[in-house]
């Protein structure tokens, strides 16, 4: 089995990006599977299009794309992507669309194929705080998840995919008062444990995971 795990390069001034940070620290090998890991660009078509390229390239089982939430304590599974690019920011190369669709023949939103509850569960297990998001924001991480489950949905049936929040680390908050991080290599254990769930369970596990708001 081959999963493709993606990291964002910083963005929005940052100098680090704990996604790639960690994806790239990831083992080659989880649970007897080849983790194929790459870096993506924090721009809105240019990420959709080398996420296609490499899995044209590589052909994996499972692909789970991993970016920042600054200001998140916790690691935390998407469940939804929304057919939307509204980005406060711009991205690494100037683009700031407003509620532009991503895909005009798209659903209006589509959701995860991983076990995020299992995933959950799993990083939980190793005393990392976790939980299901129900938002990936309308930036690039919306973007390239949104991407991702449409290409499932339109050309990669086969393929299991969805996309996971990480929290800054330490050196990322030394000027930021009272703003949550977490350490980096307990982002690897989490996600190494994330990996783990997404090959292991065929279906999710049925316990509660939703939220009040």
């Amino acid at each position: 089995m081959k999963v493709l795990i993606t990291g964002f390069d910083p963005f929005g001034g940052e100098k680090i990006n704990p996604a790639y940070e960690a994806v790239k620290r990831l083992p080659d090998e989880i649970e007897n599977s080849e983790i194929i890991k790459i870096e993506i660009p924090t721009v809105f078509k240019k990420s959709y299009q080398k996420l296609e390229e490499n899995i044209k390239i590589h052909n994996p089982d499972i692909v789970i794309c991993i970016g920042q939430a600054g200001g998140r304590f916790e690691i935390t599974p998407e469940r939804v992507a929304i057919n939307i690019d509204d980005a406060r920011i711009k991205d690494n190369e100037g683009n700031q669309p407003i509620d532009q669709k991503i895909f005009e023949d798209g659903d209006s939103a589509y959701f995860s194929t991983l076990p995020i509850k299992a995933m959950v569960k799993e990083i939980k297990l190793q005393n990392i705080p976790a939980s299901i998001s129900n938002t990936a924001g309308t930036f690039v991480c919306n973007h390239i998840m949104y991407s991702l489950l449409y290409l499932i949905n339109k050309k990669y049936p086969n393929i299991k995919g969805g996309f996971i929040h990480v929290p800054f680390i330490n050196e990322q908050i030394i000027d930021k008062r009272n703003t949550p991080y977490m350490n980096l290599n307990d982002i690897i254990i989490g996600l190494t444990s994330a990996v783990k769930a997404a090959i292991k369970y065929k279906d999710d596990i049925k316990t509660i995971g939703g939220k009040l708001h």
